[in-house]
């Protein structure tokens, strides 16, 4: 049976039908678009923020010069924030042409490739971030202990943006957290869905 679009499973569990599908559809697509369009901004401008960065220092007539090259983390973080801009970028695309066409995705397997791509970009960018934020903290703060020096003292226009940069790469990897919770609703509903007869890959 159904009512106002909605029908009822043998194990009473509702199930949306038709046009109340493509309503949803349509929602979650656009808050992927969203968040897709976010992720690929902000994973450029770090990237760039990070990547060009650099500041020189005379000591003694010595001069020394502070890259994101010198520091691992910070590479882990530039190549990690310009991948998840690029796959952002490609999964963007397909929700434009999803949009524009009025298509619902009822493709398990592509639902899969998309939730799986998702979570390992999630996975990447708060690790990047998390590296990235101890980095600093050592660059900021130094280790007595060890003898490691407060970086940031001499180099604190090279710190600065770094701190911007990561900012920014906080924001990317929360937006994949919620973008791969996104892509997994648009995974599991489908297994609770019926499909119908007009099925399609985007």
């Amino acid at each position: 049976m159904s009512y106002l679009g909605v029908g009822v499973s043998p194990g009473n569990v509702p199930v949306y039908h038709g046009t109340n599908l493509k309503v949803i559809d349509r929602k979650v697509r656009l808050a992927e678009l969203v968040l897709r369009c976010l992720i690929c901004g902000l994973g450029v401008a770090t990237a760039v923020l990070i990547g060009t960065d650099t500041q020189v220092k005379e000591i003694f007539t010595i001069q020394k010069k502070a890259r994101f090259a010198d520091m691992k983390a910070l590479v882990f973080l530039v190549i990690a924030n310009g991948i998840a801009a690029a796959y952002s970028l490609l999964q963007g695309v397909r929700c434009v042409v999803g949009i524009v066409t009025g298509s619902v995705l009822f493709s398990k397997p592509l639902s899969w490739l998309i939730f799986s791509g998702d979570q390992v970009m999630a996975y990447v960018t708060v690790a990047a971030v998390a590296a990235a934020a101890e980095s600093s903290v050592f660059a900021k703060l130094g280790q007595p202990e060890l003898q490691w020096m407060k970086v940031c003292n001499m180099y604190g226009k090279f710190c600065n943006q770094v701190g911007e940069g990561t900012a920014s790469s906080l924001l990317v990897s929360v937006s994949m957290v919620a973008l791969s919770c996104i892509s997994a609703f648009s995974l599991f509903r489908l297994y609770g869905a019926n499909k119908g007869k007009g099925s399609t890959w985007w």
